[in-house]
């Protein structure tokens, strides 16, 4: 009877708070979230000996210093479960919103066969896949994490990791490294107008 007891108290819900307050799922998602920062930081570390435009290296600097205290501030959440010394912040990009609609011829890409082959397409190419990524990841996690500090660290870098990735296809694209084909005016207009929006009732 006393170890029927015992088992019954042992499977009991629990609330906890503070440092305690994590599922253990949500553990290993941060584990990987921090894991991914620690690489995109990394990358881009690397990737400053590569970059020749001026331009690109300052967007680079930027987000790499964006990431370290974003990253700062989720290892802090994630390891006391308080509320972070430094609270998160929005990322400001410096590009224009102009988007360069059109294609012009350009030679096909393929993998390089040497460093010395790396250019500033290939470099802001790795960032821009590096930042879609981790912000996928970061989306996804924060739909499930259970310790409400972490959750929002981890969801306020989404929008930041947003902004990042499309500050990077707005510098692609102003190089034609990232073009941007339309369609037919007659398909777009097709397109466009194939939704209509519906009422909305009170529910009762």
């Amino acid at each position: 009877m006393e170890n029927n007891m015992q088992t019954a108290q042992t499977n009991q819900p629990t609330t906890l708070h503070g440092r305690q307050n994590h599922g253990g799922h949500e553990i290993y998602d941060t584990h990987e979230i921090l894991t991914g920062m620690i690489g995109l930081i990394d990358q881009y570390t690397i990737y400053e000996q590569f970059i020749q435009d001026p331009e690109l290296k300052t967007i680079a600097q930027n987000q790499s210093n964006f990431l370290k205290q974003t990253y700062n501030t989720m290892v802090e959440s994630f390891k006391t479960g308080q509320d972070p010394t430094v609270p998160t912040t929005s990322y400001k990009m410096q590009q224009s919103n102009d988007v360069v609609y059109g294609l012009t011829p350009s030679q096909p890409k393929k993998p390089i066969t040497s460093a010395n082959e790396v250019t500033d397409q290939c470099v802001s190419t790795y960032m821009l896949c590096q930042a879609k990524g981790l912000a996928s990841m970061s989306a996804q996690s924060a739909c499930e994490i259970t310790n409400p500090v972490l959750r929002r660290v981890v969801a306020d870098s989404v929008p930041n990791l947003i902004e990042m990735s499309y500050e990077i296809f707005l510098y692609q694209n102003k190089h034609h490294y990232y073009q941007v084909a339309q369609l037919q005016p007659s398909d777009m207009a097709a397109l466009l107008q194939s939704y209509d929006t519906i009422p909305i009732n009170q529910m009762h």
